[in-house]
């Protein structure tokens, strides 16, 4: 069994753009205990099971990105693509979370496993950056400085022990959009400290850089301002912002039953989750 494990964009700076079009970014990126769980089996053919709480949302999508990193790496490996895929689905769909391309690197991991494929570690990556941006910062699974278009990835500094509530209200918030509707001037790059001592001094560096779309996500989704502003007014949370793009957010607390108790003042149709930001 493998863990796809939900990431969370601790600060989003946009620095630049492109000839292309595309934004160039300076991020630190982390993982939190949510996570899918994705079994596999031998197989005649290449199967894909769902189920969990999140599953219905993508039931009726026959070629999922884990079925597309399964295939890719068959064609690579010169192997059969058979395989019994299981996923069960706790990440919310379309919540800027990177549950999808979690589950695509959990899906490279299990099957090179499974079909014993020997390949060179960054040809697995190189597979991954083709299925999207954030598959291999999601192969790698530990915190991370991401910059380019996301697919430059360097280790960051270990992480202080805290505790993660994550929170959505349900509102669809699509990527392209918000990026097409910020405005400003972009970011300076900042220098990363070696390391945060503790929380304290890390929410303060949080603070500092920010998520450079919030104003563009808000802007298009009204709802997520005020999901910000009750984690800023819950006692305990050390920083709260948005994640990436939107529309989750999220507010760093000193102990996981301080991020559940403010998960349990928020609306009840809002999603949360309240556990542990994993450190490296």
């Amino acid at each position: 069994m493998r863990l796809a494990r939900a990431k969370v964009n601790l600060w989003l700076n946009v620095v630049g753009r492109r000839a292309d079009g595309y934004h160039l970014l300076d991020s630190l990126v982390a993982f939190t205990d949510l996570a899918d769980r994705l079994e596999v089996g031998p197989s005649d053919g290449l199967t894909l099971s769902l189920e969990g709480p999140e599953a219905a949302a993508i039931a009726g999508d026959a070629d999922n990105l884990v079925l597309k990193a399964a295939r890719l790496l068959a064609d690579r490996a010169g192997v059969a693509p058979r395989a019994a895929l299981r996923l069960a689905k706790h990440i919310p769909v379309a919540a800027g979370l990177g549950g999808g391309s979690a589950d695509a690197a959990a899906a490279l991991h299990a099957l090179v496993d499974l079909w014993r494929v020997a390949m060179p570690v960054e040809e697995l990556f190189d597979i991954a950056a083709s299925l999207g941006a954030d598959v291999p910062m999601c192969l790698a699974g530990r915190p991370a400085l991401a910059s380019g278009v996301g697919e430059i990835l360097r280790p960051a500094p270990s992480l202080p022990p805290c505790a993660i509530l994550l929170v959505n209200s349900r509102t669809p918030l699509a990527t392209p959009e918000v990026f097409a509707a910020r405005r400003g001037a972009f970011s300076a790059t900042r220098p990363v400290p070696s390391a945060w001592p503790d929380l304290q001094t890390f929410a303060a560096d949080l603070a500092a850089r920010g998520n450079d779309l919030t104003a563009a996500a808000i802007s298009l989704q009204p709802a997520i301002a005020d999901v910000l502003e009750e984690l800023r007014r819950g006692d305990g949370a050390r920083y709260a912002a948005m994640s990436g793009s939107g529309a989750t957010c999220f507010a760093l607390h000193d102990t996981v039953e301080a991020a559940r108790e403010a998960g349990m003042r928020l609306p009840a149709s809002w999603w949360r989750h309240a556990g542990l930001l994993i450190p490296a």
